[in-house]
């Protein structure tokens, strides 16, 4: 169902609305939305998918990957926070519109050692502990490589990634593990590398670039950015490399990038181990932010290029906390930085149930530019939706560049926090938006953006979403026309996926 700021068919537009009255738009049922979490039970390859709604889409050729927790239980014991769990990758192969789906854990040390006694043996980033209480988790201070955030090809392999340790490799056909790889010697051992690469089909170079970057913290932090060749015969091999050291704790889970510079976004944050060694909270129950400090911004420049070799500037960042950025472009000598901006670090407490949270008590994502002043060092912020949202993307070919639309993952409502479960389509320019929703039982995940063959409109393509089903409790894949939000196809999947992270597309 299409609808706009005009409609009132299952749409929710909230203007000069009392806030007595913003929990009738609170429809969805927290059961349908909770009942997502729950153990991936069983591996597939090569299903055909059962299509529910519309027609296969002629001519469409490719893979849509897809990761995130696949495994929340053991042995009658929970995570405490889904994002500790083990990661589960989703393969969709389109071959001329018709689609087989190929799942498969990814078989780490740490995954393969629980599943064999069905228990968790190993304390989670996000606050899971093993039983025995405190005294059983004071000072274990190893963790386990969940490999759950993202899904990427780079030369011959595919690579699941998570950003605290190295990435794992996978057969692309078959999604089987072949295990932790330092790319060719690239990385040290077990080396942190970013969970959010950045594919750049616009750089100086003459080919298809993978920009990601790896963070070793402490007192100093230091940010290696490194540039793989992406395409042809010596894709996967490393390009460009440089090291960058900062003052302070560094806390970067995404990054964005221009032609010329990455852009990295510190939050005002403080990191106070003692509670994680002492056995009471996870690592990221850990962080909190700090109103007395100044965010930064670290822009390095890229040696691909035209500041290759000069060093980083440093830039006051806005108040506010990100996960993630949606995308960068040059203007004269600013850089224009489109991020979802939090008004705190969200996270969940140690004597908090994750499916039964209050989505009231968390703060919600809001769409805002920084513009970035890079001859006077300074920067502005500019709020370009109050709606709460997240996952947002734009075309992969504006990616660095100035784009026109973003596509992103947003809340029904437009005052306040809830589960997402609309996919909203804004012009970066204008500010008009139109929306799709899938509730009031239907939750999405992040929309990944295909862009059509042969066109030259920005906004021509795909868009496929991975979504929680509330009425059947199972996971449907949906696929929308990224101009009009029309709806092209709906597949039922063979499987139930809990609400999960990130994915990407790869062409054949």
């Amino acid at each position: 169902m299409i609808f706009g700021e005009n409609s009132l068919s299952n749409s929710f537009i909230v203007t000069n609305l009392q806030e007595k009255k913003i929990n009738e738009l609170k429809i969805f049922n927290k059961e349908d939305w909770s009942s997502a979490y729950k153990n991936v039970e069983k591996e597939l390859t090569k299903e055909p998918l059962k299509i529910s709604k519309g027609e296969n889409i002629k001519n469409l050729n490719g893979t849509l990957l897809r990761n995130g927790p696949g495994i929340l239980e053991r042995g009658g014991q929970w995570v405490h926070h889904p994002f500790d769990g083990d990661g589960m990758i989703t393969s969709i192969k389109f071959e001329n519109g018709q689609p087989l789906l190929t799942n498969r854990f990814v078989k780490t040390k740490g995954y393969l050692e629980e599943e064999k006694i069905n228990k968790f043996i190993y304390r989670g980033v996000f606050g899971t502990q093993k039983n025995g209480g405190i005294l059983n988790n004071a000072l274990d201070l190893k963790f386990k490589n969940i490999a759950n955030t993202h899904v990427v090809k780079l030369g011959d392999k595919i690579l699941a990634l998570w950003e605290a340790a190295g990435p794992h490799a996978l057969d692309p056909n078959s999604l089987d593990t072949i295990g932790l790889t330092t790319l060719k010697g690239v990385l040290k051992p077990n080396e942190a590398f970013s969970a959010h690469p950045k594919i750049d089909l616009n750089s100086n170079a003459s080919s298809e670039l993978l920009v990601t970057f790896g963070v070793q913290t402490g007192p100093k932090s230091t940010i290696r950015l490194m540039e793989f060749n992406n395409a042809g015969e010596s894709s996967g091999e490393l390009l460009i490399d440089r090291k960058d050291s900062f003052n302070g704790f560094a806390f970067l889970h995404d990054f964005a990038i221009t032609t010329n510079w990455a852009i990295f976004l510190q939050n005002a944050i403080d990191f106070n181990p003692l509670p994680f060694v002492m056995g009471q909270k996870g690592a990221a129950q850990c962080l909190k932010s700090n109103p007395k400090k100044k965010a930064k911004f670290f822009i390095i420049p890229r040696e691909s290029g035209l500041f290759r070799g000069q060093p980083p500037l440093i830039i006051d960042a806005p108040e506010g906390f990100v996960f993630h950025h949606v995308n960068a472009y040059e203007k004269d000598s600013k850089i224009i930085l489109d991020s979802i901006f939090y008004d705190d670090f969200p996270s969940v407490g140690p004597d908090e149930n994750f499916r039964d949270i209050d989505f009231d008590k968390y703060p919600e994502g809001k769409l805002k530019r920084s513009t970035i002043d890079l001859k006077k060092k300074t920067c502005e912020l500019e709020t370009i939706s109050e709606q709460c949202c997240e996952f947002a993307t734009v075309n992969p070919k504006f990616l660095g560049l100035k784009a026109s639309y973003s596509w992103m993952a947003s809340t029904n409502q437009k005052i306040g926090n809830a589960p997402l479960q609309a996919i909203k389509k804004i012009n970066l320019l204008t500010k008009e938006e139109i929306s799709w929703s899938s509730g009031p039982s239907g939750f999405v995940s992040e929309p990944i953006m295909v862009p059509s063959e042969n066109t030259s409109e920005e906004d021509n393509g795909f868009l496929f979403i991975v979504l929680w089903n509330g009425l059947r409790r199972g996971t449907d894949l949906v696929i929308l026309d990224s101009k009009d939000l029309r709806e092209l196809a709906v597949y039922e999947l063979p499987i139930s996926i809990p609400h999960g992270l990130h994915g990407s597309w790869v062409n054949h």
